[in-house]
């Protein structure tokens, strides 16, 4: 069998797909990267372009239809223009250029071409794009989260293309289902079922906070500090242990903690002056080192930190409140409100565990914290309670007609069929679920 040359090994148009790679940095909505954070995630405009580029032939491995290199360089850019069109985040759902795509990979192979596997799957950018291209697609990871991912991209909404959401009442809400839309509004009618219903038996451990103007706004964060007492007798102080005083450092809506000492006690309010901001020597009062001190400049040693933690005396203060304002977030001065409302009685249920001695990934023991229940503030407990418990996710499951109707199976009466997307062992693939 004759070796064809494939356009991945003579050229590839790399001016237009570094832009749009480059490009999908900044784009959220219906990004993958939205689903959840994957660490070494590969750009889709990428893994599309070189998938095509590595199946499709280049024009110089047939020379009965293009015999001279005026020849070959035409067919050779119009296979670019193709490329150039594919990497484009918004051509993402255009049906036609995709099946384009596919006849010209399926008639480099007699209309069959090899299926696509990668074994270290991670973020699911190969498989995804390799199933947008019309390939059969096989995937495979040792990390779970990377499964988990990837069958969430290329594995279960295929199973329910084309159907209508099964949330009461969704599926009259338009005529066309197509793709895997039904999916979709499932997800969004159910997710916002389990937000109210959560909001109803536990919002009221999460009271409002007051904007500048007077409205109330949800809380998107309560940013606390730990605290040691200063080991200076003239000061004594409950000095907090920060690495950054700064909030946030977009340009024109940079924030940042002030700390102050009132009364013996240290106060936090917020300010927006680039002119009067953190610089990196007096930015936080952690350092590599030991910590230091608010009020009277004492460096403290991280032995004496580990050393009150261990005996329990490590405490915490509210140094500030993020709360949704119109398209951005505002940052508020802690009140005493918002730090009543984090003094809650721990539930009776709380999973609490020991917290494995790894000095080499969890330092948290080496500052009394060995168990997982101290890790989370109070009004955060009832929280994670009740979601690792999955109760929400059981009693949406419950609501489900589909669940009803099929006595928890697939639709259609049968158990789904076995994952391509595998999670490996010490070398041996198996299912993961």
């Amino acid at each position: 069998m004759t070796y064809k040359r494939k356009l991945i090994e003579v050229a590839l148009p790399l001016e237009a797909i570094n832009r749009e790679s480059a490009r999908e940095k900044s784009i959220r909505h219906g990004h993958p990267s939205t689903l959840h954070l994957w660490w070494a995630r590969r750009p889709l405009a990428a893994c599309r372009a070189v998938l095509f580029a590595q199946l499709v032939d280049d024009p110089s491995a047939h020379p009965d239809k293009f015999p001279t290199e005026q020849a070959q360089a035409v067919e050779r850019r119009r296979l670019f223009d193709l490329i150039e069109r594919l990497v484009v985040w918004e051509n993402s759902g255009n049906e036609a250029l995709f099946r384009q795509a596919y006849n010209e990979i399926a008639k480099c192979f007699d209309g069959k071409p090899p299926a696509i596997l990668d074994p270290f799957c991670g973020g699911g950018s190969i498989p995804l794009e390799a199933q947008r291209l019309g390939l059969e697609a096989h995937a495979s990871d040792l990390n779970p989260v990377a499964v988990l991912i990837t069958k969430a991209l290329i594995e279960i909404p295929p199973k329910w293309a084309g159907r209508p959401p099964v949330f009461p009442g969704a599926a009259e809400s338009r005529l066309d289902w197509s793709r895997a839309t039904g999916l979709a509004e499932d997800v969004r009618r159910y997710g916002q079922w389990m937000r109210d219903e959560a909001e109803k038996r536990i919002g009221h451990l999460y009271p409002k906070a007051t904007l500048p103007d007077g409205s109330k706004a949800s809380v998107i964060a309560w940013i606390w500090a730990r605290t040691v007492t200063c080991p200076n007798p003239a000061c004594g102080i409950e000095m907090p242990l920060v690495r950054s005083w700064w909030l946030g450092k977009k340009q024109g809506k940079e924030a940042y903690v002030v700390p102050r000492v009132e009364n013996g006690r240290v106060e936090f309010g917020i300010g927006h002056d680039v002119a009067h901001a953190p610089i990196k020597e007096t930015d936080g009062t952690v350092r590599r080192t030991g910590a230091v001190c608010v009020g009277c400049g004492t460096a403290v040693p991280l032995a004496y930190v580990r050393v009150e933690g261990k005996a329990g005396r490590i405490g915490a203060r509210l140094m500030a409140v993020a709360a949704e304002g119109h398209r951005r977030r505002v940052y508020l001065t802690p009140t005493t409100e918002h730090e009543k409302a984090a003094d809650v009685p721990v539930p009776d249920d709380v999973p609490d565990t020991e917290i494995p001695h790894n000095p080499r990934y969890l330092t948290t023991p080496n500052y009394g914290m060995t168990r997982h229940a101290v890790h989370p503030a109070p009004a955060h407990r009832p929280h994670h309670v009740r979601r690792s418990r999955g109760r929400g996710a059981r009693e949406g499951v419950r609501r489900c007609p589909r669940h009803r109707r099929s006595g928890g199976r697939a639709a259609g009466g049968r158990r789904p069929g076995r994952s391509r997307i595998r999670r490996q062992r010490c070398g041996l693939p198996r299912i993961y679920s």
